[in-house]
């Protein structure tokens, strides 16, 4: 039964069946299925429901992103990030394998193209080995063999990096979900949770449900749910849209594989890269620009909600200052195919403005302290019956099935008071 792009009918009426309560998992991303599927195993005899206000699963985060399988390489050692990265990369290959989801693992390169660059990548490549990721150092020469249009003075091979589409993983996540029992109630938004005793009522557009245990993956709306239940996160979630562009025609012919430049230690994220993915279109970006909607997808998408808490919040402020001028780069970049084009040139010299046309774009959610600082790890809060992601950056769609083992972990063995 294929739950991707098919809507199970939603909840008409508060549910009141007999029975034991259900663990509720609120969120259809990759995160949370994975959660509901690992609930299944570590609380047998115990259903669950997962709870989606989109018409299919995937909508957002799962369904935007870069398809890349990612090794663990940046992340500061001892991390959550980095050992969740890790064991994530070969549980998910294993569940790709198993499901007879298409991927593949061509490795990647992380290119230095400057003298100045040379050092970092050292840095990095000792990085990889503390965390236990097959990394190894290569030179002109070999960058040449695998890369031929790549131009750097070296680089490194990570060969863990893979690539999959994450929708797939996403469909099969439900498929086995509904094959197991639970239930999926997509158009299903919530509005509020309230905890009380023994049970958590989640509260929805269509009734209310009384939950065991509840586990928020919601995203980009991880924040608005807390304080929902009546828990101040402690961040906010303020939006970024990563636009991409592709190489056009016959001009994908010069990457084969997937190119990043070694990252600025400076900045959030990793830079413009050079991801061809398993379908052969070669996407160049992303830029990472502030979002004027969590959900904003396109350029002029504007949320008046979305855009006043923005405003509001002391973080976004702080933020702004801190990253001026980086940001103004972005919008830049985002806004001119000439000044991408000179960015992508560093490692890419034949590529013109010309070659790159428009494609999709993501919005990633990004949770900020009041002090104007980007969360940089995964960051969960449990409270009583219910647990909070709050924020899941990247690894979290490549250490979906870890994450999901951990939050149902913590929830079962949980000893919460009656």
């Amino acid at each position: 039964m294929r739950a991707r792009g098919r809507a199970v009918r939603p909840a008409t009426r508060p549910a009141a069946e007999p029975g034991p309560r259900p663990n509720v998992v609120i969120g259809g991303g990759v995160v949370g299925l994975a959660t509901a599927r690992a609930l299944l195993r570590a609380d047998r005899g115990r259903p669950v429901v997962v709870l989606e206000k989109e018409a299919a699963v995937a909508r957002h985060q799962s369904g935007h992103n870069s398809g890349v399988i990612h090794s663990g390489l940046y992340y500061p050692p001892g991390s959550l990030k980095a050992r969740l990265a890790v064991q994530g990369n070969a549980l998910l290959r294993r569940f790709c394998v198993a499901r007879g989801i298409p991927f593949d693992v061509p490795g990647k390169l992380v290119v230095a193209t400057r003298p100045g660059e040379l050092t970092a990548l050292d840095r990095l490549y000792e990085r990889g080995r503390c965390n236990g990721v097959p990394v190894r150092r290569l030179g002109p020469r070999e960058i040449a063999e695998r890369e031929p249009a790549v131009r750097a003075l070296g680089a490194l091979l990570v060969e863990s990096t893979g690539r999959v589409d994450f929708r797939q993983v996403a469909a099969r996540l439900a498929d086995d979900l509904l094959a197991e029992g639970a239930e999926l109630r997509l158009g299903t938004a919530v509005a509020a949770l309230e905890p009380g005793g023994d049970r958590v009522v989640v509260h929805t557009a269509h009734g209310s449900l009384d939950a065991h245990r509840v586990a928020v993956c919601a995203g980009l709306h991880a924040d608005r749910l807390a304080r929902a239940s009546g828990v101040e996160p402690g961040v906010r979630i303020l939006p970024f849209r990563g636009a991409y562009r592709e190489l056009v025609g016959q001009r994908a012919e010069l990457v084969r594989g997937l190119v990043y430049p070694v990252p600025d230690p400076q900045l959030p994220f990793l830079g413009v890269h050079l991801t061809r993915g398993l379908d052969g279109v070669v996407h160049v970006g992303p830029n990472a620009v502030p979002a004027l909607s969590r959900e904003g997808y396109e350029w002029g998408a504007v949320c008046a909600r979305d855009v006043a808490e923005l405003l509001r919040y002391p973080g976004s402020w702080r933020l702004g200052r801190r990253y001026a001028r980086q940001g103004a780069r972005e919008i830049v970049r985002c806004l001119a195919g000439s000044s991408l084009a000179r960015a992508v040139r560093r490692m890419l010299p034949d590529v013109r403005a010309a070659d790159l046309r428009p494609a999709g774009s993501g919005v990633r959610a990004q949770a900020v302290t009041r002090g104007g600082q980007l969360v940089d790890d995964f960051l969960l809060r449990r409270v009583g019956r219910v647990l909070h992601v709050l924020n899941a950056p990247s690894p979290a769609a490549t250490a979906c099935l870890v994450i999901g083992e951990r939050i149902a972990r913590e929830l079962v063995a949980a000893r919460v008071s009656r």
